[in-house]
């Protein structure tokens, strides 16, 4: 409804319109009293047709009703009414008005009462419980150009809109829109698409949440399947309290088939709010079925629960539940969902309280201390088909990948992952290839670098031989002491994995970490033969993350048993010069030697860039009892 107060506008009106007695030669000119209403009328059955119906208030206390439609064919004369009641409802006529001149599109009548006598102002119009009908013709009322409802009945502009989504039958959706009236009553209107002709389909809202379900609060008119709409006026609920109620609308198939929904869609409180978090559930006992989980506000702060999952096998139900704690450290079941369903390999439920009855609300996920199990059935809780961390434990996507090389044992290798959590922790993941089924593989984190060796500062859970992994949360070192991802790279570590708990001494597998991973940098030194015939080899530094190196001695035909000290010496080797530092010594079983260089042996700091320009040169000794016989040499850094 729109009220205009503009004195020119009325004026100019009544100019255009007026009321004429029988008397040709007597005029009688309504005068406007300054005061007018418009209201809408809307697009009925002819695509085009609309206008706008006015009141305007006289001051002998009568009211011009002022048709002004568009779209209107040449020469036609279009029948008008006042009706009582809401245009959804339909009502009987209160009042004829005077036939809109398709030429024109315009009909003004001069009134002072209803049809039946009973008297009528313009205030009275204002709170008349009625609508308007402009008809095609008088030979054809059944057909109504443009409609609008007046008065009580106007709607105010505000509104109320939720999504109807597909349900049983593929194609069928749309949403519902709530309008506010002048007096506090409702109009409903669904439309959909996808609704077959022909078809009459019942609609209604329910108590609770769709995925609870609940008794009928409420029922629409149905929707007709020709126009996928329906219109329905109520009082039931006033329109201040749709947005507060706990409810949901189903739209079924037929009335011989109620239980197929064919669209559905929470209302009220119950509404989503476009707030969602979705987690993985990756694949575990069965290959194959894998998905996620999603979680959606809800207007009333609790939350919709939606797992989805592929590769379910048809015909199951799979229990799913929210545990405590990490995947990896297992918890007790926080929360139950609905089960997941194998033919579709959905589930929903409705998320308010944990299993115990406290309070579980959509702002508690992010910071929730747990992680979510699909199960294979009902008899079958031990076999978990997809799980995943949640809330807190969820992974950020950064990540840390470090070499764990072969060591005692041929063929047996891999890496470990360090995957950031929100939290700050991390989930430390080892993947070894070659390991022997059945075998446990004890992991930990030592201190220091591996050629230097160093106590156990963290315990992994064992490697499992079958699989070749092992998952484990990193929160403390084995101290107790906190231990979260973002000291991972600055961390003076290695990791070590053995043979087995009977066999810590073996270890098959081991690589630096943290500050001690190899930046990819290195610098090869040739070591020529000297003393003896057939024994060279190389000098290769790797720098560090840090900055130190990693030194490697590879020496070819050392004879077998021998140990071989080996040392950087100042100046160049024609020129000779005092020992700077001390390598490892070189094994003559495999010819090799490992050291950390990270100072010099008085202890001054050197780092790989100063390797690479030192004044210096490498001897390797025939034995500790035989230092002046040299089997291989060679000038490094400036001297190269």
């Amino acid at each position: 409804m729109k009220k205009l107060n503009s004195i020119v506008i009325v004026i100019a009106m009544s100019l255009l319109f007026y009321n004429c007695n029988n008397n040709d030669d007597e005029i009688m000119l309504p005068l406007p009293s300054g005061k007018t209403t418009i209201y809408d009328l809307g697009e009925k059955a002819v695509t085009g047709i609309s206008g706008s119906a006015t009141f305007i208030e006289n001051t002998d206390a009568s009211v011009t009703v002022v048709l002004d439609i568009s779209g209107t064919p040449a020469g036609g004369e279009h029948p008008a009414h006042i009706h009582f009641n809401t245009a959804v409802e339909g009502g009987d006529i209160a009042l004829t008005l005077q036939p809109v001149n398709g030429d024109t599109g315009k009909s003004s009548i001069t009134v002072n009462a209803l049809n039946d006598g009973t008297s009528l102002t313009y205030d009275q119009l204002l709170n008349f419980d009625g609508y308007i009908n402009v008809h095609l013709s008088a030979t054809e009322l059944g057909t109504i150009v443009a409609q609008g409802d007046i008065g009580q009945n106007d709607l105010t502009g505000t509104t109320k809109m939720y999504d109807l989504g597909e349900k049983a039958v593929v194609g069928i959706s749309g949403d519902i829109t709530f309008y506010e009236r002048a007096n506090g009553e409702v109009l409903a209107e669904i439309k959909l698409s996808g609704t077959p002709d022909g078809g009459m389909h019942p609609a209604h809202i329910h108590a609770n949440t769709a995925v609870e379900g609940g008794d009928i609060l409420l029922t629409f008119t149905s929707v007709n399947g020709d126009t996928g709409m329906s219109a329905t006026n109520f009082d039931t609920y006033n329109f201040s309290e749709i947005e507060g109620l706990d409810g949901y609308v189903n739209v079924h198939l037929s009335a011989n088939a109620l239980g197929t929904i064919v669209a559905q869609g929470d209302i009220g409180q119950n509404d989503l709010t476009g707030t969602t978090k979705t987690y993985d559930l990756g694949e575990k006992a069965v290959a194959g079925i894998s998905g996620d989980i999603t979680f959606s506000e809800r207007v009333n702060g609790e939350a919709l629960a939606e797992i989805m999952l592929s590769g379910t096998p048809a015909g199951g139900m799979h229990p799913a539940h929210i545990h405590a704690n990490t995947a990896v450290e297992g918890g007790d079941i926080l929360f139950s969902f609905t089960a997941v369903n194998g033919d579709t390999g959905m589930s929903a439920t409705n998320l308010a309280a944990f299993d115990d009855g406290s309070a579980f609300m959509y702002s508690d996920i992010e910071g929730l201390d747990g992680y979510v199990n699909v199960h294979l059935s009902a008899n079958a809780l031990g076999t978990i088909v997809a799980q995943g961390d949640i809330g807190q434990n969820d992974l950020t996507g950064t990540t840390k990948t470090y070499d764990l090389g072969e060591k005692a044992v041929a063929g047996i290798s891999g890496d470990i992952t360090f995957s950031e959590r929100v939290n700050g922790e991390a989930l430390a993941e080892i993947m070894l290839s070659g390991t022997p089924a059945g075998g446990m593989h004890p992991a930990h984190i030592h201190a220091n670098t591996a050629v230097e060796g160093g106590d156990i500062l963290f315990s992994f859970t064992a490697v499992n031989g079958d699989t070749g992994m092992s998952a484990t949360n990193v929160a403390t070192y084995d101290d107790g002491s906190a231990f979260v991802y973002a000291d991972i790279e600055g961390l003076d570590g290695y990791v070590n994995v053995h043979l087995s708990a009977n066999a810590l001494g073996t270890i098959v597998a081991q690589g630096d970490i943290g500050q001690n991973d190899l930046t990819g940098d290195s610098k090869a030194y040739a070591l020529a033969e000297k003393d003896v015939t057939g024994i060279s080899g190389s000098a290769t530094f790797y720098k560090r993350v840090n900055g130190t190196a990693l030194a490697v001695l590879s020496i070819l035909n050392t004879p077998q048993g021998g140990m071989h000290p080996a040392h950087i010496h100042e100046n160049d080797a024609a020129t000779g010069g005092a020992i700077a530092f001390t390598f490892n010594t070189v094994d003559g079983d495999t010819g090799l030697s490992s050291t950390q260089v990270g100072s010099l042996d008085n202890n001054t700091a050197v780092t790989y860039d100063e390797i690479l320009t030192y004044d210096g040169y490498i001897n390797v000794h025939l034995s500790a009892a035989a230092l002046g016989t040299i089997v291989a040499q060679g000038n490094i850094g400036s001297n190269e």
